[in-house]
């Protein structure tokens, strides 16, 4: 599976752009005609696992062509924003993801209302913070159907651990960190041992990021105000994320890097804050690792990162055609399905006791009962309110914390720094 999501790096004054421009305008194109060809583009950041579903939807739905574009993270949720801005070049279908929804959600004039196709019905279906996501601001348009949830887990390299000295089963290992200082502790741990070639994690980035996720409120209030400053538990997340830095126990590898799927193969890091979409891509960077991985509890016990939204640009020619393909691709059936293949969990909490998801385990994960841990971790799920400027804010942090990893600033210069770009966000 391809990545999911990173640390979004996007321009403020793109984004100020997209929210000046007036509507998308117009009234919505008549749906095809019974036996007219009709072509779907379906733009994503990386592989949803849509390619099997496609074959079979063709199958009872022979005039819809379904044309997939792939693009990177940054580049696809910053050429949509372009896209909108300008009223031209979007695809029929829009995966978003969810650090970028509100962005999109508040330009509401911008996309079609997914409820004029019926896809209201499907509210009884998902998780009403999932669903809410999919609003616009006022809550009476239906924007994009969920596809994915990003509950958290950890993911670890038992041989790395055994190397260290570390217990190497699941629940043992998960006893290690039942908070995030003792995290850092096994960490440390971890690092006295010495073993060559390999770091206790990553980055610090996504530990930051798991963290702040893990607090009833983030990096905005519920009306929209920023609260990086004021808010105890971003400070928080600020000084442990540091720690590691401080500590050396980190690869010094930014997410979604070159480097950073180097750094998989090698066994360059014994850590990685583990949402289900990042076991696909695990899976994909380490191909001769199957075994070396396990799975266990995050510190604090649950949290989300990730998860997307499919949406319908008002650009679309074949809107009846799209949502009818996003009501397909977000079936029950299907985010079964596709979870069992790539890795993304469901955002439909029937499936959540549903005996084949609670059974299913992956051999290259030591047979770890993946569908367990992660509907254990969806179950304890508590929304966060995101604001409109969300990936803004988020990089400006990301930012901070790679200046004092690199050295370049103390956690104190690189606060401040980071409190004064926040401003600016406008």
């Amino acid at each position: 599976m391809k990545p999911r999501l990173a640390v979004p790096l996007i321009s403020a004054c793109v984004v100020a752009l997209a929210a000046a421009c007036g509507g998308g305008g117009g009234s919505t194109p008549p749906a095809a005609k019974p036996g007219e060809k009709v072509k779907l583009t379906v733009a994503l950041f990386g592989d949803f696992g849509f390619k099997p579903l496609y074959e079979e939807y063709r199958k009872t739905h022979p005039d819809i062509e379904i044309t997939e574009q792939v693009t990177q993270f940054n580049d696809h949720h910053n050429n949509l924003i372009k896209q909108l801005a300008t009223n031209s070049g979007a695809a029929d279908i829009e995966a978003v993801e969810v650090g970028y929804i509100s962005t999109f959600t508040a330009q509401a004039s911008r996309f079609n209302d997914l409820n004029q196709f019926g896809l209201g019905r499907r509210q009884s279906d998902y998780l009403d913070w999932k669903w809410q996501q999919g609003l616009s601001k006022d809550g009476k348009q239906l924007l994009g159907l969920g596809t994915d949830v990003g509950g958290l887990a950890m993911c670890y390299r038992k041989d790395l651990f055994k190397k260290a000295g570390l217990p190497t089963d699941r629940t043992k290992v998960a006893e290690l960190w039942p908070t995030w200082q003792q995290y850092i502790e096994t960490g440390k741990k971890f690092a006295a041992a010495d073993v060559a070639g390999a770091k206790f994690v990553d980055s610090p980035g996504e530990i930051f990021r798991a963290m702040v996720n893990q607090a009833p409120q983030g990096l905005y209030d519920d009306q929209d105000t920023i609260v990086v400053g004021s808010n105890p538990a971003v400070k928080q997340a600020w000084d442990l994320a540091n720690q590691l830095s401080l500590d050396g126990l980190t690869a010094k590898l930014a997410a979604f890097s070159p480097p950073w799927n180097t750094g998989f193969a090698k066994g360059s890091f014994a850590t990685i804050i583990c949402p289900a979409w990042m076991t696909g891509f695990i899976q994909e960077q380490a191909k001769n690792a199957t075994g070396k991985w396990d799975i266990a509890t995050v510190p604090g016990g649950s949290g989300n990162s990730g998860g997307s939204h499919l949406m319908v640009p008002k650009q679309s020619k074949h809107p009846k055609e799209a949502a009818e393909l996003i009501d397909f691709l977000t079936s029950k059936d299907n985010q079964a399905r596709v979870f069992k293949e790539e890795g993304t969990f469901p955002s439909i909490p029937a499936l959540y006791d549903d005996p084949s998801i609670q059974n299913f385990t992956k051999p290259f994960f030591g047979d770890a009962p993946i569908g367990k841990i992660y509907s254990d971790a969806a179950k304890a799920l508590k929304p966060q309110h995101l604001g409109p400027k969300e990936p803004d804010v988020r990089t400006a942090i990301g930012d901070g914390l790679g200046r004092v990893e690199q050295g370049k600033q103390t956690p104190d210069q690189a606060w401040a720094q980071v409190l004064e770009d926040v401003k600016k966000i406008k």
